[in-house]
């Protein structure tokens, strides 16, 4: 009898313009068999925004082209993500896992345990937690940027929001697509971007937490993506591999 094989293959499909990441992450979940942990990098700044949202009501596109930033939409839901000052990774997982709950609530738990993990191995901070409860909205802006408010189960720090995902299931499982906050915005480059950004701005200076802060050099922004891969790397496999 043939047994599909449900242990944790590992993808880093390197680095890639949004639309071409966004666009592998469909064909993934489009041909899904196994559980994947997909990791990828930009070829230059770049925001992704959900499935629904209609990108010209939050951005001046002109100013967006003229600043170099590439737009592109995600498979998934929720709300705008800036992939500058984070770490962005993937996670499918077919309906036949073991870990492959009916409740995407329950889903979206079992991932964000496992960035849990790895942020406070990273870390070292012991006030890291899932935030059991939406965080209330400063603006209606907010609800269409990920880091402009918590919501449930993301990753928080004294109730500052470090990641936060969306997901999209289909019949055969699910796409996870989660980011990981590094460094603060450039508030500059949002206030000059964005049409509600004082909202916006207000929102994520309240709400994110950055654990290399400001403006930190390429290098250290670097060596943290490669230093948290690694741990996501190790938990997720110990994690997937130990449900089947």
């Amino acid at each position: 009898m043939y047994t599909k094989n449900l242990s944790l293959f590992v993808l880093d499909s390197g680095v890639s313009e949004a639309e071409v990441n966004m666009t592998t992450d469909a064909k993934l979940l489009s041909d899904l068999e196994r559980p994947i942990l997909h990791f990828y990098d930009w070829l230059k700044p770049s925001a992704t925004y959900g499935h629904f949202i209609d990108v010209e009501k939050h951005f001046d596109v002109e100013k967006v082209r003229a600043r170099g930033l590439s737009l592109a939409r995600r498979p998934t839901g929720g709300g705008i993500v800036f992939h500058i000052w984070d770490l962005a990774f993937s996670f499918l997982l077919p309906v036949d896992h073991p870990a492959c709950s009916d409740n995407t609530l329950d889903n979206y738990r079992f991932v964000n345990e496992i960035v849990l993990e790895s942020v406070k191995e990273y870390l070292s901070l012991n006030d890291l937690s899932l935030i059991p409860h939406h965080a209330p909205e400063l603006g209606p802006s907010c609800t269409h940027f990920c880091m402009a408010r918590p919501t449930i189960y993301d990753v928080v720090y004294n109730g500052l929001k470090i990641a936060g995902a969306a997901q999209r299931r289909t019949k055969k499982g699910y796409l996870h697509q989660g980011t990981i906050s590094l460094a603060f915005p450039d508030l500059e480059l949002l206030n000059e971007i964005l049409l509600s950004n004082e909202e916006v701005t207000a929102a994520m200076r309240m709400y994110s937490f950055s654990p290399l802060g400001a403006s930190p050099t390429s290098t250290v922004l670097k060596k943290a993506r490669v230093d948290l891969q690694e741990l996501l790397h190790k938990k997720f496999m110990a994690k997937v591999n130990a449900s089947t």
